[in-house]
């Protein structure tokens, strides 16, 4: 296809804003410079999140008015109000369902095909996987869009449209060595990040099980098979996991390397038990040999590659024969550095860990009846990697 608009970043974002809104709330469209300016900055569905002014807002829509990609219009009822109305969608000859794909290459940049099919569900319902690829194989013919090679850690191909900034090959990531400044420097930057958070972080996630039936599933076989014995969530930030596991049954326990995060558990759950500690110095429990189960649920996600043996060797060790160890982790190959996080400046690098890896280390430890499962991102809670855990039991 000759002759595509260019667009510079915030040009798609205004155009991909005014697309979804055109078919997700047709009856507030065209949309006022306020509502224009807040689609453009919400932060659900959007990647990167942005803030732009009004200012802003109304320079890129005079931008594109100019080059015939946007109408600027009079309300047609009510208040004699300037309203938005995209014009891509004439320029740019589309179909349904490539309007659909386009409008979320446009917000969220370069996805997979599944994740693709996921966020295009309220603007056209693609009937599977294969019927989505189909759809951008037939938009690239066109020029519209192209398939970028797949990254180590990735299991499929990533799509990126071709109307402007985002079509620029990505760089290879750099390496990242969350080592550098040596294992106490990293636990510090841990600590710091979450003692910051750890309020907000309490009152935004205690009740997230509610919305997460396969881990709720998960926890509830934990439960049943610790039979009484006492649990430990290693890691259990403001300790909703081991509240859960206290009231399917379990003698829980919970520490984590947070004091703030600890003391938002002991706040929030005063009839639980909850200490400062340290995964990797994993102690038995007094009241037994062994723990009936240890969860590290989202715990091992800051450390290195390198350390996870040693730290899955501390969690399995103080297991009572016939105890069971439970990972969760983020999965994949990558580091993700955050500079903000619930609000609050930190410096904090996110470990994905691949699979098998992880199911090799825990079957190194010595455990048995090894099972993991990896599930996709959930959409309504904006997840952006895949997730994987890992149960396995400590011999007789």
């Amino acid at each position: 296809m000759a002759d595509l608009p260019v667009l510079d970043p915030e040009e798609q974002r205004v155009l991909g804003s005014l697309l979804e809104k055109q078919r997700t709330v047709p009856d507030s469209y065209p949309l006022s410079l306020n509502a224009l300016r807040t689609a453009c900055n919400q932060s659900s569905s959007r990647d990167p999140v942005v803030s732009y002014d009004e200012q802003t807002v109304e320079q890129v829509g005079r931008r594109l008015k100019d080059r015939g990609l946007l109408r600027i219009v009079w309300a047609a009822t009510g208040r004699r109000t300037l309203k938005y109305h995209q014009a891509l969608d004439e320029v740019v000859d589309l179909a349904d369902d490539e309007r659909a794909l386009l409008t979320v290459l446009l917000l969220r940049g370069p996805q997979a095909p599944g994740e693709l099919r996921t966020r295009t569900e309220r603007m056209h319902t693609f009937a599977d996987r294969e019927e989505t690829e189909q759809a951008l194989v037939r938009m690239a013919e066109r020029g519209l869009v192209r398939e970028l090679p797949r990254r180590g850690g990735e299991r499929d191909n990533r799509w990126i449209h071709l109307l402007g900034a985002e079509a620029a090959p990505e760089p290879p990531a750099p390496a990242v060595d969350i080592l550098a400044e040596g294992g106490a420097a990293r636990d510090e930057r841990v600590r710091a990040a979450y003692d910051a958070v750890a309020a907000t972080y309490s009152e935004t996630l205690f009740n997230e099980l509610t919305g997460l039936p396969f881990e709720s599933w998960l926890l509830d076989r934990v439960a049943a098979y610790a039979d009484g014995g006492p649990v430990v969530e290693v890691g259990c930030g403001p300790g909703h996991v081991t509240a859960y596991l206290a009231e399917a049954g379990a003698d829980a326990t919970g520490i984590d390397l947070s004091p703030a995060m600890v003391d938002e558990a002991r706040r929030r759950y005063p009839d639980g038990s909850y200490e400062v500690g340290d995964l990797r110095r994993l102690m038995r429990p007094t009241s037994a040999p062994g723990w009936s189960a240890v969860l590290a649920w989202y715990s091992l996600i800051h450390l290195a590659a390198s350390e996870l043996a040693p730290a899955v060797e501390a969690l399995s060790r103080p297991l009572d024969r016939g105890g069971w160890l439970v990972l969760a982790l983020h999965a994949g190959s990558e580091v993700r550095h955050v500079d903000a996080w619930f609000d609050h400046e930190v410096d904090l690098d996110f470990m994905l860990h691949e699979p098998a890896d992880v199911v090799a280390l825990v079957r190194a430890a010595g455990l048995v009846d090894v099972e993991w499962y990896r599930r996709g991102p959930v959409e309504h809670r904006d997840e952006t990697t895949d997730r994987l855990y890992v149960v396995a039991r400590k011999p007789s």
